[in-house]
């Protein structure tokens, strides 16, 4: 005999609920980059036209994030019955991919600037300098409340705080130059905001990967979950225990609990699926679960994979 017990979450999503912090943070984001490339056109300044690549390239890793929580929003179906909710997570990918390229391009291009030096307006590239950084410190501003909502908006916040720390590299770049005319300065501080880059960025790209691969969430100890299962009254055991994550915030366990066979004839059943319940979301805060109540004999009708 089995059972189910779940409970319906709505549509929305960890990083749907900041839409709105997205959109404005898009917003800052492509009015840097019109800004800057206008100030590299204006300055001759290498620095500066890298620095507003990096921003469209965030940028569009925000764009990808917006667009997947409108994805994510849509209604569960016969065919994905969790919606589109993983979409979120595809995106966190990209994003991490792009924040990759981007640490390697920057690393690059500062050591061919080590060699190969650009003559630009330093008073210049420091007034554009300037604005770009305002710019992405509103944008920090705006995400930093909301960047533990879900591996999107962790990793929005990361390629903000990233471009900030761009221009503070641009304005000190632009600060040694005007002082010393050491234009090298430029491609030191481009490589140091490389190293800065890469180790963040595999971060990201791993703990996304661990959800696409249904790897358990890092914060929930099995055995621990199995213990706390195996606790309750009339339960003798476990198997086929799984926890894993659909998308930032909405964990899932499925298993196979063996109970006494008593259940099955006096009613106790559904009070034991509640127990179970509130035993998971108690501990450990997993309020989507599946369970299957079996008794100790149905092991040997189990599939030689199951255990």
């Amino acid at each position: 005999m089995g059972h189910g017990h779940s409970h319906d979450h709505g549509p929305a999503t960890a990083t749907g609920r900041h839409r709105g912090v997205l959109i404005g943070t898009l917003a800052i984001s492509v009015a840097i980059f019109l800004i800057e490339v206008a100030g590299a056109l204006i300055t001759g300044s290498l620095a500066l036209l890298a620095d507003a690549g990096h921003v469209l390239a965030d940028a569009g890793g925000v764009a990808l994030a917006l667009g997947a929580t409108l994805l994510a929003a849509r209604p569960a179906s016969g065919r994905h019955t969790f919606g589109w909710a993983r979409a979120e997570i595809l995106a966190a990918a990209v994003n991490g991919l792009i924040l990759s390229g981007m640490g390697v391009y920057v690393f690059v291009e500062g050591i061919r600037r080590l060699f190969e030096p650009a003559h630009v307006d330093a008073g210049g590239m420091a007034v554009f300098g300037v604005i770009g950084l305002v710019g992405n410190l509103i944008g920090v501003a705006l995400l930093y409340r909301a960047r533990e909502a879900s591996l999107n908006m962790r990793g929005a916040f990361l390629e903000v705080a990233t471009d900030a720390v761009t221009s503070v590299g641009v304005l000190a770049a632009a600060a040694v130059i005007a002082l010393t005319g050491y234009t090298r300065a430029d491609a030191i501080v481009s490589i140091l905001i490389g190293l800065v880059i890469a180790p963040r960025a595999v971060r990201l790209l791993r703990e996304a990967v661990n959800v696409l691969l249904e790897a358990a969430p890092e914060d929930v100890d099995l055995e621990n979950v199995r213990r706390h299962i195996t606790g309750l009254d009339h339960v003798s055991g476990v198997h086929d225990l799984h926890v894993y994550t659909v998308t930032s915030g909405l964990p899932v366990l499925t298993a196979h609990v063996v109970v006494d066979d008593s259940c099955f004839h006096d009613g106790h059943a559904p009070q034991l699926l509640d127990a179970l319940q509130a035993c998971l979301a108690g501990h450990f805060d997993v309020e989507h679960s599946t369970f299957q109540l079996e008794p100790a004999g149905h092991a040997g009708h189990e599939h030689a994979t199951h255990g």
